[in-house]
């Protein structure tokens, strides 16, 4: 029982750890356009 005391405080940082590291790639714009990087591979322009 007492280690509950330890790990939800723990929890709970690591949840909102990753949220805003979530909430970093959001507003940075992370996610925009996650085809073209597969997509250069296909149009290939150079051959």
């Amino acid at each position: 029982m007492n280690i509950l005391y330890l790990l939800v405080p723990l929890s709970l940082i690591l949840v909102f750890a990753i949220g805003g590291v979530f909430w970093w790639a959001l507003n940075h714009r992370q996610f925009d356009e996650l085809d073209q990087a597969g997509q250069s591979i296909i149009d290939d322009e150079h051959g």
